[in-house]
């Protein structure tokens, strides 16, 4: 059977500007590069690793990534005076056992969209 995930694939373009993206601007824990093709960050135990695509097949755009924030509001502004393009402001989208599920979409470094996702 299937466990955990334990590492996700982003395309990059430029990965020395990828790697800043993820360390300097979202405050990702880096853990080390393998260059010139790789870069690996620690997303809460599941490793992220940015790469060049490999083979044209793989150059698309990735996956949309959803970070868990404990507060929606706080990190988007944090990231927002960082300069991070968000393609939309925080926003419910729905509601479960009284709490609220919010989300706000962002483009990487690499014109990748991901999103910053908080219950409150």
């Amino acid at each position: 059977m299937l466990g955990k995930i334990g590492q996700i694939a982003v395309n990059a373009k430029d990965i020395e500007r990828a790697t800043a993206f993820y360390r300097d601007t979202l405050g990702m824990a880096f853990l080390f590069a393998a260059p010139p093709m790789m870069a690996f960050f620690d997303a809460g135990g599941t490793w992220l690793m940015l790469s060049l695509p490999s083979a044209p097949e793989f150059d698309h755009a990735s996956s949309i990534l959803y970070f868990d924030v404990p507060d929606i509001r706080a990190a988007h502004q944090a990231l927002k005076a960082k300069g991070v393009d968000f393609r939309s402001e925080p926003h419910m989208i729905t509601r479960q056992a009284g709490k609220e599920l919010w989300l706000a979409d962002f483009r990487d470094s690499e014109g990748n969209t991901h999103a910053l996702r908080s219950w409150v």
